[in-house]
C-alpha cells in the first residue's frame, strides 16, 4: 500500500473516531477512553490525579442531570438533594455499620461498596417520591419545586432537625446529621492478600482513582444505553413536543417520572463517590443550592443537546476553574470569570463546547480541501491569504453576533423602561 493510501486510510479512521465520539458511541470509544484514563496516574502527579477523579465524578453528575434536562426538557434546580441523600447514607454506613462488619482486612473495601449501594438506593427512594410529585408540574414550576425540595433537605440537614426529633422521642442524642458541621468518617487501610493500601489517600490517590474510572465507565455506558433505547427516543419526542407525544398515546407523566428516577440514581452514585473522596458530607458544600447549580452550568457549557456535552462541560468547568485558581486576580473574581465564559459559550456556540467542537470539525473538513487547492495554485502565499480571509470572516461573524445581542439587550431595556413609564403614569 502506498504512503498516500495509508495516509488516506488513517485520516478516514481518525474521522470515524472523532465522529463516533461527538455523536456519543461509548460502545466503540469507551474501551479506548478507559485505557487512557487508567494510564493517567503514570504520567500525572498526585494532585492532578485527584483533580481528574473529581472531574470524572462531576461528569457523571452532569450527564445524569442532563438525562432529565437535555433529553426530557425538564430543568431541575435541586439535584443536590440526591447527593445529600446518597452522601449522608454513605456516611452513616461508614460510621455505624462499618465497625460491625467482620471481614478483617477487606472490611474498609466492603464498607465502601456497601456505602455506595446504600447511598444509591436511598437517592433512588428520594427520586421516586419527590419525582412523582414534581413531574405533575411543568417548566418553571417544576424547576421551583425541585429547588424547594432541595432547600428543605438542606434545612433539615443543616439544623439537624431529624436528630432533634429523634432525641425528643428518646432515640439518640440529637446528632443524626451533625448540623452545619456535617458528618465525617474515616476509611481504614485495606489488606488484600498481604498488600496494604488506603482507598482514599491524598498523597497517593491511585486506588480511589481506579475505582472512579470504573464508576465513570459504568455510569456513562448505562446512561448511553438509556438515551439510545426506545425509552430514550420517546423522551426526546417529549422534549420536542409533549402535546404531540401525548396525542399519539405516550404517557408523558410516566416517562418524565422514570427519567427523574434514573437521573436521581446516577446522581446519587456520583454524590456517594464525591462524599467518599472528601471523607465526609458537608451541607454547605454538598446540599446547598449552589451544589445544584454546578451540573446546570456544566451542561450549559458543554452542550445539553449532545450526550458528551455535559462530560465536556464538566472537564471545561473543572479545569478552567483550576486555571483561574492559578492567577490570583482571576481567582479573586472567579464568579465574574465564569460568567464571561458562559456568555462566550452562549453567544458563539450553538450547543455548547461540544457543539462548537463538532461545528469546528465540520468546518475544518470543508476548509482543508480549499486550502490544498490554494496551495497547488499559489503555494504557501495562497494558503496564508486564505487563512487571513478565514480569520476576517470569523471576526466579522463575531462582530455581527455581538451587535445583534447588544441590539436585543437595548430593545429589552427600552421596552422595560416604556412599561415602567406606563405603570407610573397610569
Amino acid at each position: 500500500m502506498s504512503l498516500r493510501n495509508r495516509t488516506r486510510l488513517l485520516t478516514e479512521e481518525l474521522r470515524t473516531a472523532v465522529r463516533l465520539l461527538l455523536e456519543g458511541a461509548p460502545v466503540m470509544v469507551l474501551p479506548v477512553v478507559t485505557a487512557l484514563l487508567l494510564a493517567m496516574p503514570v504520567v500525572l502527579p498526585g494532585f492532578h490525579v485527584s483533580l481528574l477523579a473529581r472531574t470524572l465524578l462531576f461528569a457523571v453528575f452532569a450527564a445524569a442531570f442532563n438525562l432529565l434536562y437535555g433529553y426530557t426538557g425538564l430543568l431541575s434546580f435541586g439535584h443536590a438533594m440526591f447527593v445529600a441523600a446518597a452522601g449522608y447514607s454513605a456516611a452513616k454506613v461508614f460510621n455505624v455499620v462499618g465497625p460491625m462488619l467482620p471481614f478483617g482486612g477487606v472490611t474498609p473495601l466492603v464498607t465502601l461498596l456497601l456505602a455506595i449501594v446504600v447511598g444509591v438506593a436511598v437517592a433512588g427512594i428520594f427520586a421516586v417520591l419527590i419525582g412523582y410529585l414534581a413531574v405533575q408540574l411543568e417548566e418553571i414550576y417544576f424547576a421551583l419545586i425541585t429547588l424547594s425540595f432541595s432547600m428543605a433537605i438542606y434545612t433539615l440537614a443543616n439544623q439537624d432537625i431529624p436528630g432533634q426529633v429523634l432525641a425528643a422521642v428518646g432515640f439518640g442524642d440529637g446528632g443524626f446529621t451533625n448540623g452545619s458541621d456535617g458528618l465525617a468518617f474515616f476509611i481504614g487501610k485495606v489488606n488484600l492478600f498481604g498488600f496494604e493500601f488506603r482507598l482514599v489517600d491524598l498523597t497517593n490517590p491511585v486506588a480511589f482513582y481506579v475505582l472512579t474510572v470504573f464508576v465513570f465507565v459504568f455510569a456513562v455506558y448505562g446512561l448511553w444505553r438509556v438515551v439510545n433505547s426506545p425509552f430514550g427516543m420517546v423522551c426526546k419526542a417529549i422534549r420536542e413536543n409533549p402535546e404531540r407525544a401525548k396525542a399519539v398515546g405516550v404517557d408523558v407523566t410516566y416517562h418524565r417520572w422514570m427519567t427523574f428516577v434514573i437521573s436521581g440514581l446516577f446522581s446519587g452514585l456520583a454524590g456517594a463517590m464525591l462524599v467518599i473522596s472528601g471523607g465526609g458530607v458537608d451541607p454547605q458544600k454538598h446540599v446547598y443550592w449552589t451544589a445544584s447549580a454546578e451540573p446546570v452550568v456544566m451542561s450549559v457549557i458543554g452542550g445539553p443537546l449532545s450526550f458528551v456535552g455535559p462530560i465536556v462541560g464538566a472537564f471545561t468547568y473543572e479545569y478552567v476553574r483550576w486555571g483561574i485558581s492559578r492567577v490570583p486576580l482571576l481567582e479573586e473574581y472567579w464568579q465574574f470569570s465564569f460568567g464571561m465564559l458562559i456568555l462566550v459559550v452562549v453567544l458563539f456556540f450553538e450547543n455548547g463546547v461540544a457543539g462548537g467542537l463538532e461545528a469546528g470539525y465540520a468546518r475544518l473538513r470543508a476548509w482543508l480541501p480549499v486550502a490544498a487547492k490554494r496551495y497547488r495554485a499559489d503555494g504557501w502565499r495562497g494558503v496564508l491569504a486564505f487563512v487571513g480571509e478565514t480569520v476576517a470572516g470569523w471576526l466579522a461573524a463575531a462582530r455581527e453576533t455581538i451587535q445583534a445581542y447588544a441590539a436585543r439587550v437595548r430593545d429589552g431595556v427600552r421596552g422595560y423602561l416604556v412599561r415602567v413609564r406606563e405603570l407610573v403614569g397610569g
